[in-house]
């Protein structure tokens, strides 16, 4: 393995970010097949440039979406707000053999998507507090469900979702139709199903903080805590019973199979350092990006998509996701518990090997013995984490984390111009942004 070139190793890791979702990857040659109706990749430069999921000529390609030409000369990362840096110089060079095109800037919007849906967003939590008080009368039930559900999250996954909605709604009827309550239901559903996996994280990991305040399984019985998760699974699967709906059941019950299996993912490792590329990307599909890609294909299954539309609203969640999970990942290198509102540096201490570790290796192929050992001797989280950041592993993280973001714009530039279709570009820029 420490024979090929870097230029292979970003082939095959690349070739695993393939459009749709990931399921059982079977290798081929240099290439891979994926899920059902598999899209097949190998290891030639072409054949990779139209095939993988994000970059170039995938279906938001073919269906209209530019994308540019322009190779940016880019700074390496800077302590500066994430999106205004990206990749230095040898990343460059390196996607730039494989025919790809660099990210440019980030348009700027003047639309601010919590403002513009602040009378659909001001109720979410006390509307899934009032699901959730309807099906139980057990105090300790209810307080430790509820426990999240406070207001101070950012309900990114409700209010894209709702986003999504108004945006499709407009893109088919313009001003002739309002939100409906199946997809204000499905925007509270997907905030549902992210709580639910975070109170089951915490249990999993045994995480002693969390937005700023005590994790549950601090504060609980872990039991209880583990019945609580389930409870709110239970109440957000009648709520998709109720919508009616055949096709968004499916879909959205996709996201529980695809959580349970990428936190069995995650407690695994592989042995070779592409192997463990593709796990993690799957992994991180799986865990994030699934939520937010099946959330949005079902708002816009109830607003009368085709299924060209549907796929779209599908890979806007996806590559929203990825980006959001990348950018998360490094912020656990950079950022600060106070700003987190979470220990830093917790996934090398969960033995945890994320991108920029695994960008890393590249340069210091002294960490895959740690990975495969889960940095679990003394001082493995701390080298790992200086060797972070001596490689470049924090910068093509964050380079990939501007393509998924930029796709997303793309992709949300392809509806009908309206300012629920522009938030959904803001959106994209935020979760590239944030710092938290």
């Amino acid at each position: 393995m420490a024979s090929k070139t870097v230029l292979v190793r970003f082939h095959e890791k690349i070739g695993y970010l393939v459009f749709g979702s990931p399921g059982i990857i079977r290798k081929k040659g240099v290439g891979v097949q994926t899920g059902v109706g598999a899209i097949r990749l190998f290891g030639t430069k072409s054949q990779l440039h139209h095939q993988c999921g994000y970059l170039g000529a995938t279906r938001e390609r073919n269906a209209g979406i530019s994308h540019g030409t322009q190779q940016n000369r880019l700074s390496p990362l800077q302590p500066t707000p994430l999106g205004h840096t990206a990749a230095p110089s040898e990343t460059i060079r390196t996607y730039a053999t494989m025919n790809t095109h660099q990210p440019g800037p980030m348009p700027e919007y003047q639309v601010d998507p919590y403002r513009l849906l602040e009378d659909d967003l001001k109720e979410v939590y006390s509307y899934i507090k009032t699901a959730l008080r309807r099906n139980t009368y057990q105090e300790d039930l209810y307080e430790i469900a509820t426990y999240y559900f406070d207001g101070n999250g950012k309900a990114l996954r409700p209010m894209v979702a709702i986003l999504m909605a108004r945006a499709m709604n407009y893109h088919m009827y313009k001003e002739n139709r309002s939100l409906l309550n199946a997809q204000r239901e499905v925007a509270m559903i997907s905030e549902m199903i992210h709580t639910a996996s975070l109170v089951h994280d915490d249990v999993i990991d045994q995480s002693d903080f969390r937005r700023g305040k005590p994790s549950v399984n601090v504060m609980w019985n872990h039991k209880k805590v583990t019945m609580a998760g389930d409870f709110i699974l239970a109440i957000a699967s009648m709520m998709i019973a109720r919508i009616k709906n055949n096709d968004v059941t499916l879909v959205l019950s996709q996201v529980v199979t695809d959580l349970v299996q990428g936190e069995f993912m995650q407690l695994g490792s592989k042995e070779t350092e592409n192997e463990r590329f593709a796990h993690y990307l799957t992994k991180t599909y799986r865990k994030t990006a699934s939520l937010m890609a099946n959330s949005m294909k079902s708002v816009a299954i109830l607003a009368g998509a085709d299924e060209q539309l549907a796929e779209l609203a599908f890979q806007y969640g996806r590559n929203l996701g990825l980006g959001f999970q990348l950018v998360d990942d490094l912020l656990d290198f950079v950022s600060n518990s106070a700003m987190m509102g979470k220990p830093t540096a917790a996934d090398l201490k969960l033995g945890l090997a994320t991108a920029p570790v695994l960008f890393a290796c590249e340069k210091y192929p002294e960490l895959n013995p740690m990975i495969m050992r889960r940095f679990q001797e003394p001082g493995d989280v701390e080298k790992a984490f200086e060797l972070v950041h001596k490689s470049k592993g924090l910068e093509q993280t964050q380079f990939l984390a501007k393509q998924h973001c930029q796709e997303a714009m793309r992709i949300a530039s392809m509806l009908k111009e309206s300012p629920f279709q522009k938030g959904l570009g803001v959106t994209a820029d935020y979760v590239l942004n944030r710092m938290k």
